[in-house]
């Protein structure tokens, strides 16, 4: 039986309500897919981390866009970074997923392990081989909240999420 993809009703919401539900959710690409363990946050306001900040240009132009869809880009110069956009229409909120069962450990190791690229970027995550599905475990996990991995600005703020109890 095939897991049922999110809907973009999951995503149109408040960006940490999503952060905390795609916990456990189920990450696929194509014929590769791993459940999602551990996310972070960006907030469009007051989060001097978040990319959309300092408001739409080209790169952030999909925070801004319909949710549900996926934000990629570039960093360091050798890995490509998966977030997922949230918020309605017009808000800007994205969610970072750093780490997928099975497919390494780091945003940057999960999209070179799952084949994420830029070219992902905008993808409808509500159809297509780029997708999140509800998990077939059902069971009760614990949460972790902390501050944010690898950022110097708004990095007191607790917006990473970790499945625990897994």
């Amino acid at each position: 039986m095939a897991l049922r993809i999110l809907p973009r009703s999951f995503y149109s919401r408040r960006t940490v309500e999503v952060a905390r539900g795609l916990l456990g959710k189920v990450l696929v690409h194509g014929e590769r897919q791993g459940r999602i363990l551990e996310v972070e946050a960006y907030l469009g306001q007051g989060d001097e981390a978040a990319h959309s900040f300092r408001g739409l240009t080209p790169r952030t132009r999909v925070i801004f866009g319909p949710p549900g869809h996926a934000y990629v880009y570039f960093v360091y110069g050798m890995y490509y970074c998966f977030n997922v956009v949230a918020e309605p229409e017009g808000v800007a909120g994205c969610v970072l997923v750093r780490s997928v069962e099975g497919h390494g450990d780091g945003p940057g190791k999960l999209t070179r392990s799952l084949g994420i690229t830029v070219e992902h970027y905008g993808a409808d995550l509500t159809h297509g081989t780029l997708t999140i599905r509800e998990s077939s475990r059902q069971h009760p996990f614990a949460i972790e909240v902390t501050p944010r991995v690898g950022i110097r600005r708004s990095a007191d703020l607790p917006l990473r999420f970790v499945l625990r109890d897994r």
